[in-house]
């Protein structure tokens, strides 16, 4: 038995059961929440987020060593999407419904019972992007709406945000409702739109091919030490800016 042609499609599945992980957690957030136990709230929050950026990492490996031992497979690409639907479909998706959740007024039953149900919006996305991706043959050396991964990095990092951000408009922003309705319909569109994002693979080892990549990976590590959770969001944010000024540019 070739047991080389197992080691990606096993990593594949650790990163599911990382995602598996960070849902049970999220629903210990929740419980907590209700329980207005709000320091295990953010405890389960922390753990939830960090096994998504695990099963992230196992996602990225899971190709690499797909391509080191040469054993890329249909069953493969398949599994690795399946996967990614729970670490960055299913996981973001309740994360985005717990904090509608949070923003509910609890005496009325509309926003407490029905609108946090609209979070999963974020998991329909994540699903047409997954599906999508494997059948576009242009996403091979960049991509084409925003990642999957990304997008749960985001979406997991908002209740840190509230809790560790010192700004009261932050917290008051990412409580109400009508800005959390706004950040899932923009999640979801910006995972399917026709906006060429940049790859942070590394092809060519020089400064010239890679400056894009650098620059980027300089301006997070120093929003990470400056701003550790809340820098998150805002890493996002700045590598579509940043792939959209590298469009423009491309095309002059």
């Amino acid at each position: 038995m070739n047991i080389k042609k197992h080691i990606p499609n096993l990593i594949t599945l650790i990163n599911l059961f990382c995602g598996c992980v960070a849902i049970v957690f999220i629903a210990k957030a929740i419980e907590a929440g209700n329980l207005a136990n709000n320091e295990m709230a953010t405890y389960n929050y922390e753990i939830a987020f960090f096994m998504v950026c695990l099963g992230i990492f196992f996602d990225f490996f899971d190709g690499f060593f797909a391509r080191l031992f040469k054993v890329s497979s249909p069953l493969g690409l398949q599994l690795d999407s399946l996967a990614d639907m729970v670490t960055s479909g299913v996981a973001p998706g309740y994360v985005m419904y717990s904090l509608f959740l949070k923003s509910a007024n609890p005496n009325d039953v509309i926003s407490s019972v029905y609108i946090p149900f609209l979070g999963f919006i974020v998991t329909l996305g994540s699903c047409y992007r997954l599906a999508n991706f494997n059948i576009d043959t242009r996403q091979t050396d960049s991509f084409i709406g925003l990642p999957t991964p990304a997008n749960s990095l985001f979406i997991l990092s908002l209740p840190l945000v509230i809790k560790f951000s010192e700004s009261l408009m932050i917290f008051e922003m990412l409580t109400n409702h009508w800005v959390l309705l706004g950040i899932t319909l923009c999640s979801a569109y910006i995972l399917n739109a026709e906006i060429p994002l940049f790859s942070l693979k590394v092809k060519k080892f020089n400064f010239k091919d890679n400056a894009l990549q650098i620059i980027f990976l300089i301006i997070s590590f120093i929003l990470v030490l400056l701003l550790h959770f809340t820098a998150v969001p805002l890493i996002i944010i700045i590598y579509v800016l940043l792939s959209i000024v590298n469009n423009i540019f491309l095309k002059k």
